[in-house]
């Protein structure tokens, strides 16, 4: 079995757009060369962003960009290849910081996604303004010092997420990079609202996607639904056959088939897995630990009880990937046992994800956490179990 990473947010409809290793491992060494496989018809310039949301790495440097405002996806060659230099030590109260590098304080900042480059292990954070809704990419070195990366003059490439006469995209989940397509997730106004859109490899800019629907079945909620948003996903890799693997607000986890797609045709998900109501999913990954396979997330309580989680309304858990094996589950998908901190076996809370407002994956079992602190947020590596 081939199981490769990636990794969502959103109110209301969903759409999804993908990129399938295909069972292929994306080679983290590739050179600033190696790019060219990836990006096609290549722009010099300011890609003119006009808002920015969920960020994630690529082979190579390169970082890719949602733009909910203009329903596009900007990916740009950093030619940050390294060496890595990964975080020192603890950053406290890192959002005072990011706000001051745009000239406000740190109730004026909406700090949308974090994205970890493997390569350097400088962070990146996606980042808005709310005073006059300026958005901006800030890189965080291994001291903890705050930049301004500048898209004045980039190499990038722009790809636009399709609509149709009336509908339109409010808000996009997710993104990825693999082997062969471009991922994201995004919510547009169709009533038949949970989108999938692949965009094969090399990125032409200028281009669009293919699209798909996609519609789960909330174990919570005991109803097949269309509109509620994946929030989080990864690409999955099983007997052949690829899956994308989203989890929901209120919290199912799902996977979707993905081969022998046509262009604006219905795909129904499987629910595997039930977290738990009044949550919603932030982040997705996977990683490796004991000769196991995991599928971890960070998740905010919105219906928050303090004794049933612990200290924080962001918390996470991890779930034995063997459970993706299952088929035809839905109505007897494996339910979390609330009550417990373990339960059902291969389902357990993480403790080092309590308040990660923010995680992605550094390397192996390494993770880094944008943690809610009284209200501030704290920069860390943490170690997963």
């Amino acid at each position: 079995m081939i199981r490769s990473q990636i990794r969502q947010m959103g109110v209301g409809v969903v759409a999804l757009i993908l990129l399938l290793t295909g069972g292929m491992a994306v080679d983290a060494g590739v050179t600033k060369d190696g790019a060219s496989k990836y990006l096609k018809n290549v722009q010099k310039g300011n890609p003119n962003l006009k808002s920015v949301g969920k960020i994630t790495f690529g082979p190579g440097g390169l970082l890719v960009v949602a733009d909910p405002a203009k329903a596009t996806i900007t990916v740009i060659d950093t030619h940050d290849l390294g060496p890595m230099k990964k975080l020192t030590k603890k950053v406290p109260n890192i959002d005072v910081a990011v706000a001051a590098s745009m000239g406000v304080k740190p109730e004026q900042i909406t700090i949308a996604d974090m994205a970890v480059n493997s390569q350097s292990g400088k962070v990146y954070l996606s980042v808005v303004r709310k005073t006059d809704r300026q958005p901006a990419i800030l890189v965080i070195d291994a001291a903890g010092k705050v930049k301004n990366f500048d898209l004045s003059e980039v190499d990038y490439i722009q790809v636009a997420l399709p609509g149709g006469k009336n509908s339109k995209i409010r808000n996009i989940t997710g993104v990825a990079l693999a082997d062969d397509r471009l991922l994201a997730a995004a919510q547009s106004n169709e009533e038949f609202a949970n989108k999938i859109y692949s965009i094969p490899l090399p990125l032409t800019h200028g281009t669009s996607a293919d699209i798909y629907s996609a519609e789960t079945y909330h174990v919570a909620h005991r109803r097949w639904e269309t509109k509620a948003p994946i929030q989080s996903f990864v690409p999955y890799s099983n007997k052949g056959k690829n899956y994308i693997v989203g989890a929901f607000a209120c919290t199912p986890i799902a996977k979707f088939p993905l081969d022998e797609l046509q262009s604006g045709s219905k795909v129904k998900g499987t629910s595997i897995v039930e977290l738990g109501s009044g949550n919603r999913p932030l982040d997705m990954l996977t990683y490796e630990s004991d000769g196991k396979e995991w599928l971890l997330t960070n998740t905010f309580r919105f219906h928050w009880k303090k004794s049933m989680y612990g200290p924080s309304k962001w918390w996470g858990v991890r779930v034995n990937m063997d459970y993706l094996d299952a088929e035809n589950t839905n109505e007897e998908a494996a339910r979390r046992n609330v009550k417990q901190k373990q339960g059902p076996d291969g389902i357990e809370i993480v403790d080092q994800l309590s308040g990660a407002v923010h995680i992605d994956k550094l390397q192996k079992k390494e993770i880094v956490v944008l943690r809610d602190n009284e209200g501030h947020l704290d920069l860390e590596i943490s170690q997963l179990p």
